[in-house]
């Protein structure tokens, strides 16, 4: 850990040494970019990422479309270090045995993916019986931006944000008037996708919509994969002070999985997944906050004869007092019910539901305009294991307005879930997971905000992890696991040009024992150009040690070149282009979940048009 952190303080002593003796011009570029970056995940309302104590990572909608990905997990690893996404086929995670989609950060994951919470507009999304997030129900074409906080956030989020949010923050009509937005696109392996979206606004009202139809036969027989979903997001600003939202989304995918290479079967799954929501919000001069309400819902068949309804709902209630000068207190409880009915193990056709309290305080004070206190202590309350404290204090740091020194220590838990507690290896008296994280980072800006890099070391110790112990048919889950990880992040931005910018970011994870879905090193480099009438995109990402089984153990080396070339042939219709991507352009043979081949060199074409 030492040499770690050495190292990291080389680093950051020698970003400091650039910044004294920087003598480019920050001048030459007319198009200079003077904003900073500003995060709602980390905070519950709009903060610089400068202040908030730990990291986060934030993904823009135009760096989603230059991705080329259908989903919107896979177009994470390109954006932010320290995390990474399994996939098995060209579209379609699964679920079971198998299924993959599973998200890991700084080594944290979990399986199924218990340990990383996904929002969606701040509202927690979970399956729950097995408390994992359903990724295939996630589609690019609804985001307006996704922003990931690397590191525990159950300060703010409670259970299952052990190791970090993801949070997915989708679009809304902003202008008045009509905004139609229509594409599709084929590709290798029959693959398909149709979408089409549609937003309003006049005056105070405004409504977003989108459908969604993807269809691909897949990498290998039997592997094909079919989705439509659709989504309504409507608003109305009742005055300056108060503005309300709703919406509803409903997806329906059908899959098949005929299993490993080394072990083929036949297995299907029929899922209906949906969830509605409704929010609040309130801005004045002194006070902002937002009263929302949410609800989960799904119905999973498969053909294996499991047959499952799950629900997730809550009440979340949260308001920011900005006392006196350069202070924040935010004060929030949430309320959550989570649950359903299996026809499977211990606790069969039986209704089981949890019911989780909690009450939390998250404050800030800067001095001098420089240096910035944030503390923070949650209180939560679940009915079957009772209390649990989480607490959570930081530095930031500014001695330039170039150079942000940040440093944090945080508490992340994850309760267990109905699953572990009621039906396979059942165990009704687990406690939650626990993880402590140490960080210290630095951000630093070049040639008026231009380039932007992030230099991060971390260590995380976990303890309690939910195990199976003993040996069939005497098996139950129990709170034996534990683990230390440590490791560096470090990530760049640069707009060269108004015409081209480049991303790069790199983690290195160092582990006591081989973890499924934790590269030891991760390089991810994209490059994005403009020129006239067409724009492309080229990225290249590295994975070093991937542990695809630790049972035997088998890693994974591998390097993927992929590109996405796009132009507007019309000079009537500016907004009218016709797009190909590549992918694996290198055609490697790897693997990411253990007996799935990912596709070879695959291609798809399409077009999308707005007006």
């Amino acid at each position: 850990m030492k040499k770690l952190f050495r190292k990291f303080a080389f680093i950051v002593l020698f970003i400091q040494f650039l910044t004294v003796n920087n003598t480019f011009s920050q001048t030459n570029l007319s198009d200079t970019i003077k904003l900073q970056e500003v995060i709602v995940t980390g905070s519950k309302i709009e903060t610089s990422r400068k202040l908030v104590p730990i990291s986060v990572s934030q993904i823009s909608r135009q760096n989603i479309e230059n991705s080329g990905q259908i989903n919107i997990l896979p177009a994470l690893n390109s954006y932010a270090p320290g995390i990474f996404v399994t996939e098995r086929n060209l579209l379609g995670f699964g679920v079971s045995t198998g299924g993959s989609g599973s998200i890991s950060i700084r080594g944290v994951g979990g399986s199924p993916n218990t340990d990383v919470l996904v929002l969606i507009d701040g509202h927690p999304q979970y399956q729950g019986i097995f408390g994992h997030p359903l990724p295939d129900a996630y589609v690019a074409s609804d985001v307006e931006k996704v922003e990931i906080i690397r590191g525990p956030a159950s300060i703010l989020y409670g259970s299952n944000a052990m190791a970090g949010v993801i949070n997915i923050i989708t679009k809304k009509q902003k202008e008045d008037g009509l905004n139609v937005n229509l594409g599709a696109s084929y590709g290798s392996y029959n693959t398909q996708k149709y979408y089409g979206t549609i937003g309003y606004k006049k005056n105070k009202f405004s409504i977003f919509a989108s459908v969604n139809h993807d269809y691909t036969d897949g990498i290998r027989d039997s592997t094909d994969f079919e989705i439509s979903n659709a989504y309504t997001k409507v608003g109305y600003e009742i005055n300056k002070h108060f503005d309300v939202f709703a919406d509803f989304s409903i997806a329906k995918f059908n899959a098949n999985d005929n299993g490993p290479e080394f072990k083929p079967a036949s297995f299907n799954i029929d899922i209906t997944r949906g969830k509605t929501s409704f929010s609040l919000d309130n801005k004045f001069e002194k006070s902002e906050g937002s009263f929302k309400f949410y609800h989960n819902f799904g119905t999973h068949d498969l053909s294996d004869g499991w047959h499952s309804t799950d629900r997730n709902s809550g009440l979340m209630l949260y308001q920011t007092y900005k006392l006196f000068k350069n202070n924040n207190i935010t004060i929030g409880s949430d309320f959550k019910q989570y649950g359903g009915i299996a026809n499977g193990g211990k606790a069969k056709d039986t209704l089981l539901t949890i019911n989780e309290l909690a009450f939390y305080a998250y404050a800030q004070q800067t001095f001098f305009k420089k240096l910035t206190f944030s503390t923070g202590l949650r209180l939560e309350n679940n009915t079957n294991y009772g209390n649990e404290l989480i607490p959570l204090a930081g530095i930031s740091y500014n001695p330039t307005k170039n150079t942000t020194l940040k440093t944090s220590i945080s508490k992340g838990f994850r309760s267990p879930t109905i699953m572990e507690m009621y039906l396979y290896a059942p165990n009704p008296d687990l406690k939650p997971e626990e993880m402590i994280s140490y960080e210290i980072s630095c951000l630093q800006t070049f040639f008026d905000y231009k380039l932007s890099l992030e230099l991060t070391a971390y260590r995380a110790e976990g303890k309690n992890l939910i195990q199976v112990a003993g040996q069939y048919p005497n098996v139950k889950r129990e709170n034996v696991g534990s683990f230390t990880n440590q490791g560096i992040e470090f990530s760049a931005k640069y707009r060269i040009t108004k015409d081209l910018y480049v991303n790069a970011n790199y983690s290195y994870l160092n582990t006591e024992k081989p973890i499924i879905a934790a590269p030891k090193q991760q390089i991810n480099l994209s490059v994005n150009y403009t020129y006239k009438i067409c724009n492309i995109n080229v990225s290249v990402q590295h994975i070093d040690k991937l542990y695809t089984s630790v049972s035997p153990e088998i890693s994974q080396n591998y390097t993927l070149l992929n590109a996405r070339f796009n132009v507007k042939p019309l000079k009537k219709m500016k907004d009218f282009q016709v797009f190909v991507v590549g992918n694996n352009l290198l055609n490697q043979k790897y693997e990411i979940n253990y007996g799935y081949p990912m596709a070879g060199f695959n291609l798809a074409g399409g077009f999308n048009i707005k007006f």
